[in-house]
C-alpha cells in the first residue's frame, strides 16, 4: 500500500505513518516542515493555508490517504479535490464533536450532527470545522471516504497534554487531588489502535462514519491515575474527593483535572458513544496501563516535558489551587 499522510510528524498523524511503516507500507508525509517525520517516510512539504500550499501534490498516486486536519474545511476540500482522481481512499480523522450536542448516552453514528459547510473558511467553531471536513472529503471521495469519528485520544506523542499532566503530577509525587468517584467510567482510544483501525479499514476499503473509541467503561478514573502512580514509581498519594467538593473549590473539570467530568450532559456525550460499528469491524483497544506505561516511557526519553501544541491552552491544575483543595 502506498500511503499519503497529510501531517504525520505530530501525535496522531505521526502514530499512523510509523504503523504504517510497520505495515510495510510506502508512507509520503506531506507537511509544513515544522518537525522532522518519522525515519522511512518520504517528505513533501507545503502549508495548506497558504496560496499553491498544495503545489508539492499536484503529481502521484497513492492507495490511500489519512488527513488529521482541524482547521479551515476549504483546506480539505482543497486538498481531497485535488487527490480524487489519484488516490484510492481517504481517510478523515473527525471528531464526535460534530455530534449535536446534547448527545445523549449510547448515540450511534446516525444521530444528528451539526451544520458544516465545506466551503467554510475559518475554524471558530471546532465542531462545525471537523464536519465541515466530513462533508469536503465526502464530497470529493463519495463512498471511498471514511470519517474516524475519535473522542478522547490519549497515548504517547500526546500534544494536548491530559496524560502527561497527570503523569508529571504524579511523579512529584505527595497528596494529589483525585476526582472521584474512582469508578467513574472512561471512554477513549489509544493513538496507536486509532492508528491500525484506521490503516485496517483502509486497506479493507471500509467507508463512511465510525465513532473511534473504547468501549464505555474499558477504564476507569481510578485505574487511570493508579497506573500512573504505579509506572513513575513516586510516593503520591491519590486522595479520591467528591465532585461537589471539587467544583465547591472553583476547579474545572477537563481543563484544570483533565479527563474528569462531572455526571450530566457533558459526560454522556464524551464517555457514552456506541461504538459496536467498529468493534464489529476489527477494533481492538489495548489496556489503560499499557497506554500510561508507553505515554510516560516516551515523556522520559523527552526528559520529561511533552510539546504543546501552540493552539491549544495547557491543562492542569496549579500547585497552589490544588492545595487549598486538599486542605
Amino acid at each position: 500500500m502506498k500511503l499519503l499522510m497529510l501531517g504525520g510528524t505530530e501525535f496522531v498523524g505521526r502514530a499512523v505513518a510509523e504503523a504504517a511503516l510497520a505495515r510495510g507500507w510506502q508512507v509520503t508525509v506531506f507537511h509544513r516542515g515544522k518537525h522532522a517525520p518519522p525515519a522511512g517516510t518520504v517528505a513533501l512539504h507545503g502549508d495548506r493555508g497558504a496560496e499553491d500550499g498544495l503545489a508539492a501534490l499536484e503529481k502521484g498516486e497513492w492507495d490511500a490517504v489519512v488527513d488529521t486536519w482541524s482547521g479551515a474545511p476549504s483546506a480539505v476540500r482543497d486538498t481531497a479535490r485535488l487527490l480524487a482522481g489519484r488516490a484510492g481512499r481517504y481517510a478523515y480523522v473527525s471528531s464526535r464533536s460534530v455530534y449535536a450536542f446534547p448527545a445523549p448516552y449510547g448515540l450511534d453514528e446516525d444521530g444528528p450532527v451539526v451544520a458544516g459547510s465545506a466551503d467554510d473558511t475559518t475554524s471558530d467553531d471546532y465542531a462545525a470545522a471537523k464536519r465541515g471536513g466530513e462533508l469536503a472529503a465526502t464530497e470529493a471521495f463519495g463512498d471511498r471516504a471514511l470519517l474516524v469519528r475519535a473522542g478522547l485520544i490519549l497515548g504517547p506523542y500526546e500534544n494536548i497534554g491530559r496524560l502527561p499532566w497527570w503523569l508529571g503530577r504524579i511523579a512529584r509525587g505527595g497528596p494529589v487531588l483525585a476526582p472521584g468517584p474512582r469508578e467513574l467510567a472512561l471512554q477513549y482510544i489509544d493513538v496507536r489502535d486509532l492508528a491500525e483501525w484506521t490503516l485496517g479499514a483502509l486497506e479493507s476499503g471500509i467507508g463512511g462514519a465510525y465513532n473511534l473509541l473504547s468501549e464505555a467503561g474499558h477504564a476507569t478514573m481510578g485505574e487511570l491515575l493508579e497506573s500512573c502512580v504505579q509506572v513513575t514509581g513516586s510516593d503520591a498519594e491519590l486522595r479520591w474527593t467528591a465532585p461537589e467538593d471539587i467544583l465547591a473549590a472553583g476547579i474545572e473539570p477537563w481543563t484544570e483535572l483533565p479527563v474528569w467530568l462531572t455526571a450530566g450532559e457533558l459526560q454522556d456525550a464524551l464517555y457514552g458513544a456506541d461504538v459496536s460499528r467498529a468493534m464489529a469491524t476489527g477494533l481492538r483497544c489495548r489496556p489503560v496501563g499499557e497506554t500510561v506505561a508507553d505515554t510516560w516511557a516516551w515523556l522520559r526519553s523527552l526528559g520529561g516535558t511533552a510539546p504543546q501544541r501552540p493552539d491549544r491552552p495547557a491543562p492542569g491544575l496549579a500547585p497552589e489551587k490544588e492545595a487549598a483543595a486538599l486542605g
